[in-house]
């Protein structure tokens, strides 16, 4: 697993940029052999599962210790 978060959004970032050419030639060729589609389908999951990493969503983990002053969002 990736320790280092700024680590794991670069190599993300150059899956996506390494993937996105694939996809759209995928993508024609899908379109006069629809055999090509779980392969496209493939690519676009793995690339959007490169973009969750890349965005500035929270770490999973921050959410499993409470706040330090007591409250809950909850609460607050």
């Amino acid at each position: 697993m990736i320790q280092d978060e700024e680590h794991g959004k670069r190599l993300a970032q150059n899956l996506v940029e390494l993937l996105a050419p694939y996809e759209e030639e995928l993508i024609l060729l899908e379109r006069e052999a629809p055999v090509f589609a779980s392969l496209r389908r493939a690519v676009g999951i793995a690339m959007a599962e490169a973009c969750y990493v890349i965005s500035d969503l929270p770490s999973p983990q921050a959410n499993l210790v409470p706040p330090a002053d007591g409250l809950s969002n909850q609460e607050q």
